[in-house]
């Protein structure tokens, strides 16, 4: 019925379709968001998602390019994607003419705040040191090599997981004090930086 009042064809709800369970499976991963300075919790618990440990269901219909239809909690939204930074994790959204800010942060993100690594800590890298004990599976950068602020550096696995460290400001490699293989524990220095 609703397909047939906004005449949605198939294509278009498969799209919506598609980029709501890509959402879903992204924000499955996402540890908090922050919309307009107000915090939200969320897991993934028997493959429905919780948002501050209730149930979150929706409906989303493709409209056009960054613009969809929303009905939750029988509430109707028209919401558009206006800008993305998919390296800082940070949206702009215009849901029924308002303008929100979302910024998502995944485990990783919440363990380098904890730590005292936030990307907002520096614009110049001076030393990447191991966030967490782990192994180096692959260092993506080599001596000499200009990095800018979220570039990925290397990918330290821990606890069987992939984590790709990236650089939190600009600067250069000076050396690389490590290799692919080496177990190292948080605080080692892995790349100094010019």
């Amino acid at each position: 019925m609703l397909l047939k009042q906004y005449n949605f064809n198939e294509n278009e709800v498969q799209k919506c379709a598609t980029t709501s369970k890509q959402f879903q499976t992204k924000t499955s991963t996402m540890q908090k968001a922050i919309i307009n300075d107000q915090t939200f919790e969320i897991s993934e618990e028997k493959g429905g998602i919780l948002v501050n440990n209730l149930p979150f269901t929706w409906d989303c219909r493709y409209i056009s390019h960054n613009h969809y239809h929303i009905i939750k909690d029988n509430k109707v939204y028209n919401a558009e994607l206006v800008e993305a930074n998919y390296v800082e994790k940070i949206f702009k959204l215009k849901v029924n003419g308002t303008i929100h800010i979302v910024n998502l942060k995944n485990r990783t993100d919440l363990l380098l705040e904890k730590m005292g690594l936030s990307s907002t800590a520096s614009t110049k890298l001076n030393n990447l040191k191991a966030p967490m004990p782990g192994l180096i599976y692959e260092i993506k950068v080599k001596v000499g090599d200009e990095v800018k602020k979220g570039d990925v550096l290397l990918i330290l696995v821990a606890m069987k997981m992939e984590n790709a460290i990236k650089a939190i400001g600009d600067g250069i490699v000076k050396s690389i004090k490590t290799n692919i293989g080496d177990s190292v524990e948080k605080g080692r220095l892995i790349i100094e930086f010019e």
